[in-house]
C-alpha cells in the first residue's frame, strides 16, 4: 500500500490513516492538541476480548481520544471525500459529535460501520468505506 504514510501536519477535523495491512488502514478524525500531544478520535475494541471479531463484528467497542503516535506511527491526512462532499465546521459540529459519542456503546462491523465509516460520518455527515468497496468489488471479479 504505497500511499506514502509519514507525518503530515492535520488539521482538527481531518481524517487519519493509519495503514494496517495489505487490505486494511484504520481511520480516525484529527482532534487537536492537548499538552502539546496531538489527538485522534476514532472507532476501537473496548477491552482485549472483544478484539477477536465475530463474523467481522465486535459489540463493544466505542469513539475513543487517543495521542496519535498510539494509533500509529505512520498515517495519511486522507480527507477522500472533500471533492463531493464538503467538510463540516469542526468546531459547531464535529467536536460536539465526537465528545457526544465517546464512552458510548457502538458495534463495530467490518462491512457497514468500521472506523472508516465513522470517520466520514463524523467529518461528511455519512458512512461510507472506499477499503470495503475496493475489497467487495474485488471478490465480485472472483
Amino acid at each position: 500500500m504505497s500511499l506514502g504514510f509519514s507525518h503530515p501536519k492535520p488539521f482538527p477535523g481531518d481524517i487519519l490513516e493509519f495503514p494496517r495491512n495489505k487490505y486494511f488502514s484504520h481511520f480516525g478524525i484529527y482532534y487537536g492538541e492537548r499538552d502539546g500531544v496531538p489527538y485522534v478520535a476514532h472507532l476501537t475494541c473496548r477491552d482485549s476480548e472483544t478484539k477477536l471479531l465475530l463474523f467481522g463484528r465486535a459489540l463493544k467497542s466505542e469513539v475513543k481520544l487517543d495521542p496519535v503516535e498510539v494509533v500509529g506511527q505512520r498515517y495519511k491526512v486522507r480527507n477522500m471525500l472533500d471533492e463531493i462532499h464538503p467538510p463540516r465546521d469542526f468546531y459547531s459540529v464535529v467536536k460536539p459529535a465526537i465528545d457526544d459519542m465517546m464512552g458510548k456503546d457502538i458495534t463495530f462491523d467490518i462491512l457497514f460501520h468500521n472506523s472508516e465509516h465513522q470517520a466520514t460520518l463524523f467529518r461528511y455527515g455519512l458512512k461510507k468505506s472506499t477499503q470495503i468497496e475496493k475489497v467487495c468489488s474485488d471478490w465480485l471479479k472472483l
